[in-house]
């Protein structure tokens, strides 16, 4: 049976993120995803925005519906992530968070703070995210808003 486009999951970390990332995309192929690893392959020092970039702007063109980033703090990623217009990033570090950042903002890129998220916390949140759907009603509104921002 081919993986639905839903179940393709572009995903990038910089240097210090790469060991969570090595670990995410296993959570992923061992639950029915297929990860497309953008980089950084090793823990070799880089700058997180050139990785960043390369999956939010896959997911603002709609190659993917949703991604995956990770730096030491998450910060980083985060912030690159969300210069695009149609990206909703968030930085997630516990259970609710991931709950929250999908049902009430609807958010299409998980960013992780690589560093800081034992291997069971990963896959709690990685799979807690990717299983939350979207409330809509209410918040779906505000979501409109957020995009509005940009889209005159």
């Amino acid at each position: 049976m081919p993986i639905a486009f839903n179940m393709i999951i572009p995903i990038a970390s910089d240097h210090a993120g790469f060991q969570a990332k090595e670990k995410v995309k296993l959570i992923l192929e061992e639950n029915g995803y297929m990860p497309v690893d953008y980089g950084t392959h090793s823990t070799e020092s880089v700058d997180y925005p050139d990785f960043a970039v390369q999956v939010a702007e896959a997911v603002d063109r709609g190659d993917y519906q949703i991604g995956i980033l990770i730096c030491g703090s998450g910060q980083g990623v985060c912030m690159t992530a969300n210069k695009f217009d149609q990206i909703r990033a968030a930085l997630v570090w516990n259970h609710e968070m991931a709950e929250l950042s999908r049902q009430h903002n609807n958010a299409n890129i998980l960013c992780l703070p690589g560093k800081y998220l034992s291997d069971d916390e990963l896959k709690d949140i990685v799979l807690t995210w990717l299983r939350t759907e979207f409330a809509g009603g209410r918040h779906e509104r505000r979501v409109q808003k957020i995009y509005a921002l940009t889209h005159h």
